[in-house]
């Protein structure tokens, strides 16, 4: 193990030579086992986790054995340093952060293009928990490398809570997905699918000054929307979301539609929902596929058919300071936490989530701070 600074007394901890984490194996096989603790090189800070959120990317990644094995998964990851490398600045041992498993290098064709996610170095996690690099949050401990301490690490306050922290990331996302759309002041959206990002977007959409309708196949998730000041909320399976829109816009359709729920299956409602000349955003479609559309719908009617992935370098600030403001009370949205022992429990209820889940968490850090 490379040196590294001792934990000091605001940590409380002390770091042993192996630790727990959930271990991807294959195609729907994550096991909790015991590993070992990564070794903090120069520049680099070993965290000890406490909240990482679990993202459908993860989800699907571990569905699909689309990964080699193992791993140790998990990206939304706020915890406490518990050891600098040599020459890291800024941070020490104590201090309650938030971690971006990607930053872009800031130099190439894409980074100079704004298309972050397309970077060699942003594709090059950053964040490893052993094996290799995946994020790591499923796991006691993280070693965060060292481009990602200089420009990826946030430090959390004091009155912020992880649970809070650990939603940076995909706020981050779906705020990029907002800039992508260029929304305007009155204009109407609708947001289909209400699970944890579905109702992040819905709320910055409805920042932005849009009124936005949300739809979903759970009320109980409509019950969660409506208390985040959505007052149009439409259960898909007892009402016709696109009625209403068209109620609203006088039989145009939406300006913008986002799908924010996976599987291809409402692509094409989504473009038929949407205006001439409208938008629609794919923000959870991450899977490949092929997929049957109208071609005339994007030629003749001129709606455009659009992506966002990931999260943008450029909206870091002010994703941070949404978010620690307490704006937003995004820690609502966990309606479900697990320690880490059971992660293989709270991986499946996330990955077949019924109307009273919304997001779950795994917690290594359950019982030593309150979250």
């Amino acid at each position: 193990m490379h040196t590294a600074t001792q934990p000091d007394a605001r940590s409380r901890f002390t770091i042993g030579s192996s630790m727990r984490a959930a271990v991807y194996r294959g195609k729907n096989d994550v096991r909790v086992e015991t590993v070992d603790v990564p070794g903090v090189g120069p520049g680099e800070v070993l965290i000890r986790v406490h909240t990482c959120g679990i993202c459908g990317t993860d989800l699907k990644k571990i569905a699909t054995g689309s990964h080699s094995a193992p791993r140790i998964f998990g990206h939304e990851t706020a915890g406490q340093i518990v050891a600098t490398g040599e020459g890291v600045i800024g941070f020490a041992p104590g201090d309650r952060v938030m971690v971006f498993h990607h930053i872009p290098c800031g130099n190439c064709y894409y980074c100079k293009h704004k298309v972050f996610a397309q970077c060699p170095v942003y594709k090059k996690v950053g964040a490893t928990a052993g094996f290799e690099p995946s994020g790591g949050g499923f796991a006691e401990y993280v070693l965060v490398r060292d481009w990602i301490v200089r420009k990826g690490l946030v430090k959390i306050p004091d009155q912020i809570s992880y649970e809070q922290a650990s939603f940076i990331e995909p706020v981050n996302t779906c705020m990029k997905a907002m800039e992508t759309l260029r929304l305007q002041s009155g204009e109407t959206v609708l947001v289909i699918g209400q699970g944890p990002i579905g109702i992040i977007l819905a709320v910055l959409a409805c920042r932005a000054g849009a009124t936005v309708v949300t739809s979903d196949l759970y009320p109980q998730r409509l019950k969660m929307s409506e208390s985040y000041g959505l007052r149009y909320n439409v259960s898909a399976s007892q009402g016709d979301p696109m009625q209403l829109v068209r109620e609203m816009t006088d039989g145009r359709g939406a300006d913008a539609v986002i799908v924010a729920t996976a599987g291809n299956s409402l692509i094409r409602p989504a473009i038929d929902a949407a205006r001439p000349g409208g938008r629609v955003m794919l923000f959870a479609q991450t899977q490949r596929s092929e997929v049957a559309i109208d071609p005339a719908a994007v030629c003749v009617d001129e709606k455009t058919l659009m992506g966002s992935y990931s999260a943008s370098v450029d909206l870091q600030e002010e994703n941070v300071r949404l978010v620690f403001s307490g704006e937003v009370d995004f820690a609502r949205l966990v309606t479900h936490r697990f320690p880490l022992e059971q992660a293989v429990e709270a991986l499946h209820l996330a990955s077949h989530p019924g109307p009273e889940s919304l997001k779950v968490v795994i917690q290594p850090g359950m019982g030593w701070e309150n979250s």
